[in-house]
């Protein structure tokens, strides 16, 4: 999970990666396995005092987010469950983040949990900054991270990662860009669903915008296996998101 605000590093030079990430005892992954919709972590805003050299739990900030009011109880009703987590506490106010937010139903809360089940001070250990909030969904972790080391150590960094905290991780994409913040674009892209992301990336990739088009409304619907309506409310959700100003 993340550890720290996630926008602070955007002028960090390196390799930027995108990883898909499981690791065990993690009450997003274990939440996000068993119900629809997802989770981004975005902060830890406090560290409780305690006795010891360090403490027993944190409080971060979150962004549970589905389509629909449904999924985001049942996704919140899972984390409450979990004995990974502590207390939740839903905002009434939202911190500004509900617009980069997928989903159409987005709701804020604090969490405490242990910090011992974290695995940005593993990634931070070897070398992977992040750079971006974490967005957990259907059981695994996408980190948008900054490599501070040689291109050529990657491979070996990732695999320390995977033997210290018994994850399993791969990567998704790599870019030697030399900035670890996200273009607008792909930020505009993170704003939508899986479900979308998809839709609207096939109909792209087919010729559905160009002109003339490459492809119909009924071949496209066709190739998604969806209805023709169940098609176009993903295509103009989507396309709301990404046109808004």
């Amino acid at each position: 999970m993340a550890t720290s605000d996630a926008r602070g590093g955007s002028d960090w030079s390196g390799t930027r990666l995108t990883l898909d990430l499981w690791h065990p005892n993690c009450w997003a992954i274990e939440a996000t396995r068993e119900t629809g919709g997802g989770v981004l972590a975005h902060a830890i805003y406090n560290s409780p005092k305690t006795g010891g050299d360090a403490p027993n739990s944190v409080n971060g900030l979150f962004t549970a987010f589905a389509d629909t009011n449904e999924e985001v109880e049942a996704l919140l009703d899972a984390i409450r469950s979990s004995d990974r987590a502590g207390d939740l506490l839903e905002l009434q106010e939202r911190f500004g983040r509900a617009r980069d937010a997928p989903g159409n139903v987005v709701r804020e809360f604090f969490l405490e949990y242990d910090p011992a089940d974290m695995m940005c001070p593993t990634l931070l250990e070897h070398g992977f900054v992040h750079s971006a909030p974490v967005r957990i969904e259907n059981g695994r972790e996408e980190w948008q991270v900054c490599f501070a080391g040689e291109r050529t150590e990657i491979r070996e960094a990732l695999d320390a990662v995977q033997a210290d905290a018994d994850a399993d991780v791969s990567v998704e994409s790599m870019s030697s860009t030399g900035y670890a913040g996200q273009s607008a674009r792909d930020q505009r892209l993170d704003t939508l669903t899986s479900t979308q992301r998809n839709v609207y990336e096939h109909a792209r990739q087919v010729g559905y915008y160009e002109w003339p088009r490459g492809v119909s409304t009924r071949e496209l619907a066709d190739d998604l296996e969806v209805s023709k309506t169940t098609l176009l409310e993903h295509l103009r959700k989507a396309e709301s998101k990404l046109l808004d100003p």
